[in-house]
């Protein structure tokens, strides 16, 4: 009876062994995986808002920001009560971490978007620039090179790395598909096709650069419509996704005993999570029917 228990207990030691080491295994492999998927976005993503930081700063970054974020917020329910329930503390901690690891490519996102829109708005300028050097008798490239010249970041800035391009012998119509590219704005690929098709078909590439110019202005125009339009439907996004935190911080003002319950227990943590899904996918939705394209 007793050799019996023993090679049972022997077996089931060795399955959960073999099935852990799986796991980790598993583990290891999913985050190498992420780790190399995390770093080739982010390096992307650093050099197309011209960063020189080193991808690999910004996983540090990211890793640090969520861990103190989940050692704060642990330390506040600590010290929030004499008794406190690690259920909820460690839970807390994991979302709060969860949600600030993401918090540097958020950033870099609004940076580049901000910058994207400081482009556009950029670009009519520049190509009026353009045109009237092309009137004095200019070449397309020394336009180009006028340009550069110019205080204005970032299109200034990008325009050189145009011209450096050129200046080492890049074809003009390779030059202006890899800016098009560097910059990803749907303005400048108008300006690159025109530019390209002008060239290659003998038209006259003043008027239609002008063309193009009264184009983008025109696009500006209806897109700062269509965000005063949807302005309602934004903020009702961020109300919506905001009602029910506000409502849980209201009921802890006013029955905190009747919520600690609530959140101590099972049901009241899935029911947490189950909201936050819901909100999260709601806001989604009301954000890709508020975000039309012009």
């Amino acid at each position: 009876m007793f050799a019996n228990s023993y090679w049972v207990g022997v077996c089931a030691f060795a399955a959960v062994t073999l099935a852990m080491l799986g796991l980790i295994d598993f583990g290891i492999y999913v985050a190498t995986r992420y780790k190399e998927r995390y770093l080739e976005e982010a390096k992307t993503e650093l050099d197309d808002i011209l960063i020189q930081l080193p991808a690999g700063r910004l996983l540090d970054l990211s890793i640090t920001l969520s861990g103190v974020g989940a050692i704060v917020t642990v330390v506040l329910f600590s010290t929030k009560s004499e008794e406190m329930n690690w259920a909820m503390g460690i839970f807390a901690a994991l979302l709060v971490g969860a949600a600030l690891f993401p918090l540097p490519r958020v950033v870099l996102r609004i940076l580049k978007k901000q910058r994207l829109i400081k482009f556009n708005i950029q670009l009519e300028d520049a190509l009026g620039m353009m045109s009237s050097s092309l009137k004095a008798g200019f070449s397309i490239n020394q336009a180009l090179e006028k340009v550069s010249e110019q205080e204005l970041h970032p299109i200034a800035l990008e325009f050189r790395l145009l011209i450096q391009e050129l200046q080492l012998g890049v074809p003009l119509e390779q030059a202006l598909d890899n800016m098009a590219r560097r910059v990803g704005s749907e303005d400048f690929e108008l300006v690159a096709t025109a530019i390209i098709t002008a060239r290659q078909t003998g038209g006259e590439l003043t008027e239609t650069l002008e063309r193009v110019a009264a184009l983008i202005r025109e696009r500006g125009r209806i897109s700062a419509k269509v965000r005063a339009l949807t302005a309602m439907g934004r903020l009702q996004a961020i109300m919506i996704g905001a009602m029910p935190f506000l409502l849980l911080f209201g009921m802890y003002q006013i029955s905190p005993g009747m919520m600690d319950s609530f959140v101590n227990g099972l049901a009241g943590i899935l029911s947490i999570c189950v909201v936050l899904l819901l909100v999260i996918c709601g806001f989604l939705a009301i954000r890709k029917i508020t975000n039309v394209e012009v």
